[in-house]
C-alpha cells in the first residue's frame, strides 16, 4: 500500500492577506495606521451594506468555473477603494527606505515576529501571479499596462476580503469609534495650531506695522510742522499811526489756545489823515494772533491805552483776564473775546497794576493803583482795587513825597519773613507796609491772613513818628529800580503769578545820578557794589553773561552820536564785555534770553560797530555826521561764548519804539516781537509797524560780524566761521 498522503490545510489568499495586513498594523508608522483604520472603517460598512443588498437579491456567490468566483463585497470594495489602498500600501515607497519598517528586502525583519510578516508577504505575492497569469490567458488582446491594471484589481480585491475577516473579529463598531474619535481630535488639533499661529503672527505684525508708523511720524510730520509753525511766526502788520517815540502799551499772553503768546497792543488811528488834530483820534486796543498776525479782536476805548496786563487769576472766568489801564480809568475784558467784565474809574493814573496777595478771601488776587493828582504834585495816593469785582477796597491812601524827579514804583516785596511791602518814590525810593495801607484804606480789622506776618528786621528800618522805610534817599536821583531777576522786562510785568514770584523776593538793581549802577540787598537794604559808567538811558537787562551762577547786567549808554554796549558782572560790579557803534541816543530795553548752553543771548538794537583796531580812534565818527546820515538800525545777538562776534539778525531803517520776547516751549524757540515807527512822508503821519520773528529762523540766515582782537589771554582771537556758524545754528532757547 502507497503511503496516503495527508492533506496539508493550506490557509487560503483571503486569509494570508488578513494575516499580513494584521502584521502591517503592528510596524507601521502612526500617520499610515490612522489612515488604515479610518478606511477599514468605510469597507467594513459598504461590505455589510452590500451583503444585505446580495442576499436580498438572492446573488449567487459563485458563477461558474469560467467566470471565477463572484463575490458582490470585493467587487464593491476594489472598485470604490482601489485608489485610496493603493495610496496606503504605496506610502513606504514615497516616504521610507530600503529599511523601512514596510520594506520587503529589509534586513532587520528576518525573525521573530519580522519573519512571519515576511514569509505572509511572499506567498501573497506567489497568489498573486498566479491570479495575475489567469488574467493574461482570458484577456490575451489587453496592453501590458490594462493587465498590470487587472492585477491589481484581483489583489486588491483579496486584501479587501482578508480586511473584512479583520474587522469582524475586532468588531466593527469599536474600530468605527476609535477612528471617530482620532479624526475628530485630529480635525481638532489642525484649528488650534491655525488659530495659535495667527495669534503668533498678529502679535509680531501689530508691534511693527505701529513702530513703522511712528518712525514716519517723527522722520517727516514732526520736522515739517516745526518748520511751518517757524514759517508762520514769522509776520509783519501795520497797524494805526506812528506817536513820535513814545512805546505804546505792549503786553504778551496766550488767549487763543495755541500754546503760543498773543499780542496785544495799543493803537492810535486818525480819522482825517490830512488834517490831524485831538477831536479825530482813535484810541483802540488790538489783540493779534502770535502764530499769522490776524486780528482777534479790537475794542474802542475812549482815552489812550498806557498799559496792558494779563494773566489775573479770576475763578468766575475761565478765559484769561486782561486789564487795559488809560489815565482815568481801568477796564477788565475778557482776553478771548474782548469783551467787559468791570472797569473802575480813577484819576490821573500814573503806572501800572501791581499785583497784590487776595486780601477778600475770594481766591482771587487783588490790586493796587497809584494816582498822582496834577494839582498837588507831591501827594501819591494808593487805591487798593478788587480782583474780582473792580470795586475800590476802602478809600485811597495819600502819600506826601519829598523829591523832584521820576516816579519809581510802586513795587511789591515780599521779604524773607513772608511779610509784605509797597515801594515807591519820586526821585527816591521808600517803602510802606502793605498791611498799614490796608488798615488805613478800610480801617478794617482783623487784618486778613496774607498781611499778619511782620518782619522786625525791616520794622527796625522806620524812622521816629513815620510810616516810611528808606531804601535809597540820596542828593543823585533815581533813574531806575527794578527787581534783579532774569527776564524782567520781558514780560512786561504780567499779573500771573509765576512772573510775580521771584520778582518780589529779589535783590534790586538801582540806577541813579543816570550814570551810577549799584545792586542792592534785601535783607538789609546794603549796596552790594557799584558801577560807574556813561549816561545810563534805558533800563539795564539781567542776564548769564558767565557761569557763577549770579545774573549779570546789560547796559547801554549813549553820548556823542557813539553808542556803548557793556555788561558788567553782577557778583563784584567788574566790566565783562564792551563794544561801541555808531548810533544816536535809542530809549530801547535789551532783552536777555535765556538758552540751552545755560548762559543768556543778549538783544539789542545799534548801527556799525566801530572796530577796536589801533589806529581807530573814538573822534574818528563826528557827532553832527552821524546824527544827519540816515542810520540802519540793526538787531544784534550777543552770546558769551564769542565775546568778539556779533550775530547780525536783521536791519532796518525803521525806529523801533518797543520790544518783547516770547517762548515756545515745543520748538525750543523764541519770537521776538518788535514795535517801530516807519517813517513817512511829511503830509502823512508815521506807521506803526508790529513785527514777529523767529529767533532760530533768523540765526539760520544772520550774519557773522567781528569786534576785534580779544583782549583776554588764551582764548582763541579768531574762531572759524564754519564753528560759529554750527554753534549758533544747534543753539535753543527756553524760559528762565
Amino acid at each position: 500500500m502507497g503511503q496516503q498522503s495527508v492533506p496539508i490545510k493550506t490557509p487560503s489568499p483571503r486569509m494570508q492577506l488578513g494575516r499580513r495586513r494584521s502584521n502591517l498594523l503592528v510596524w507601521c508608522p502612526r500617520a499610515v495606521h490612522h489612515r488604515y483604520l479610518k478606511s477599514l472603517s468605510r469597507r467594513t460598512v459598504r461590505g455589510e451594506m452590500a451583503a444585505a443588498l446580495s442576499r436580498a437579491l438572492k446573488l449567487p456567490g459563485k458563477k461558474g468555473s469560467d467566470l471565477g468566483e463572484y463575490d458582490p463585497l470585493t467587487q464593491a470594495d476594489s472598485e470604490d477603494e482601489s485608489e485610496e489602498d493603493d495610496l496606503v500600501l504605496n506610502y513606504p515607497r514615497n516616504g521610507l527606505g530600503r529599511d523601512s519598517c514596510l520594506s520587503v528586502g529589509s534586513s532587520k525583519l528576518r525573525g521573530g515576529r519580522s519573519g512571519r510578516l515576511v514569509g505572509a508577504e511572499d506567498e501573497a505575492q506567489e497568489d498573486e501571479e498566479d491570479e495575475e497569469d489567469e488574467w493574461r490567458e482570458r484577456l490575451p488582446s489587453k496592453a501590458g499596462q490594462d493587465r498590470d491594471d487587472m492585477a491589481g484589481v484581483q489583489y486588491w480585491s483579496h486584501r479587501d476580503s482578508g480586511r473584512d475577516r479583520v474587522g469582524e473579529d475586532r468588531g466593527v463598531a469599536g474600530t468605527l469609534g476609535v477612528a471617530g474619535l482620532r479624526v475628530h481630535s485630529a480635525d481638532a488639533e489642525e484649528k488650534r495650531m491655525r488659530m495659535k499661529n495667527a495669534v503668533r503672527s498678529a502679535f509680531f505684525l501689530v508691534p511693527l506695522v505701529c513702530a513703522t508708523l511712528l518712525v514716519l511720524l517723527c522722520a517727516f510730520l514732526i520736522p515739517c510742522q516745526k518748520g511751518d509753525l517757524e514759517k508762520r511766526l514769522q509776520w509783519e502788520r501795520a497797524l494805526g499811526h506812528a506817536g513820535g517815540v513814545t512805546p505804546p502799551a505792549l503786553a504778551l499772553w496766550d488767549v487763543d489756545g495755541d500754546s503760543v503768546k498773543d499780542v496785544f497792543l495799543g493803537v492810535t488811528e486818525w480819522t482825517n489823515d490830512t488834517h490831524p488834530s485831538q477831536g479825530n483820534k482813535i484810541y483802540s486796543a488790538v489783540a493779534l494772533s502770535a502764530v499769522s498776525g490776524q486780528v482777534l479782536w479790537r475794542k474802542v476805548m475812549w482815552e489812550s491805552v498806557m498799559y496792558i496786563q494779563c494773566g489775573l487769576q479770576h475763578g468766575t472766568q475761565p478765559s484769561p483776564v486782561v486789564l487795559l489801564i488809560g489815565k482815568s480809568v481801568v477796564t477788565a475784558v475778557n482776553g478771548t473775546t474782548g469783551k467787559n467784565l468791570w472797569s473802575v474809574p480813577l484819576k490821573n493814573i500814573e503806572f501800572q497794576a501791581v499785583l497784590l496777595p487776595d486780601l477778600q478771601g475770594d481766591s482771587v488776587p487783588d490790586l493796587l493803583i497809584a494816582t498822582l493828582p496834577a494839582d498837588e504834585a507831591l501827594d501819591l495816593s494808593l487805591t487798593l482795587i478788587s480782583g474780582m469785582t473792580g470795586m475800590k477796597l476802602g478809600h485811597p491812601v495819600p502819600f506826601n513825597l519829598t523829591g523832584q524827579g521820576k516816579l519809581i514804583g510802586p513795587l511789591l516785596h515780599e521779604t524773607q519773613q513772608g511779610a509784605y511791602y509797597i515801594l515807591f518814590g519820586l526821585g527816591n525810593v521808600e517803602a510802606v507796609s502793605l498791611r498799614d495801607i490796608y488798615f488805613q484804606a478800610t480801617g478794617k480789622m482783623p487784618i486778613p491772613q496774607a498781611l499778619r506776618r511782620k518782619d522786625p528786621g525791616w520794622e527796625g528800618l522806620k524812622k521816629t513818628n513815620s510810616s516810611f522805610i528808606h531804601i535809597y534817599r540820596g542828593s543823585e536821583r533815581v533813574e531806575f529800580l527794578l527787581p534783579l531777576v532774569a527776564g524782567f522786562g520781558n514780560s512786561h510785568n504780567n499779573l500771573d503769578t509765576v512772573s510775580n514770584l521771584n520778582s518780589t523776593k529779589s535783590d534790586w538793581v538801582l540806577v541813579y545820578g543816570s550814570s551810577k549802577l549799584s545792586v542792592l540787598r534785601q535783607k538789609d537794604i546794603r549796596k552790594e557794589w557799584t558801577f560807574n559808567s556813561g549816561p545810563i538811558h534805558s533800563q539795564p537787562a539781567p542776564g548769564h553773561f558767565n557761569d557763577d551762577g549770579i545774573l549779570d547786567l546789560f547796559i547801554q549808554h549813549s553820548a556823542n552820536g557813539i553808542m556803548q554796549a557793556q555788561v558788567v558782572d553782577g557778583a563784584n560790579g567788574h566790566l565783562l564785555w564792551s563794544a561801541e557803534f555808531v548810533c544816536p541816543r535809542l530809549v530801547l530795553e535789551t532783552s536777555a534770553i535765556s538758552t540751552s548752553t545755560g548762559r543768556s543771548a543778549f538783544l539789542f538794537w545799534a548801527s556799525e560797530p566801530i572796530k577796536l583796531h589801533k589806529n581807530v580812534t573814538k573822534t574818528t565818527v563826528a557827532p553832527g555826521v552821524a546824527a544827519a546820515e540816515p542810520l540802519i538800525r540793526k538787531l544784534f545777538l550777543l552770546h558769551p561764548a564769542y565775546p568778539t562776534i556779533l550775530l547780525e539778525l536783521t536791519s532796518t531803517t525803521d525806529t523801533a519804539v518797543t520790544s518783547a520776547v516770547s517762548y515756545q516751549e515745543h520748538q525750543k524757540d523764541a519770537t521776538y516781537i518788535t514795535v517801530s515807527s516807519r517813517p513817512t512822508p511829511e503830509s502823512e503821519p508815521g506807521a506803526r509797524i508790529v513785527k514777529s520773528m523767529s529767533l532760530r529762523a533768523a540765526i539760520t540766515k544772520g550774519q557773522i560780524v567781528r569786534l576785534g582782537e580779544s583782549n583776554k589771554t588764551g582764548e582763541p582771537v579768531k574762531p572759524g566761521a564754519f564753528e560759529v556758524i554750527k554753534f549758533f545754528r544747534r543753539l535753543s532757547f527756553r524760559h528762565q
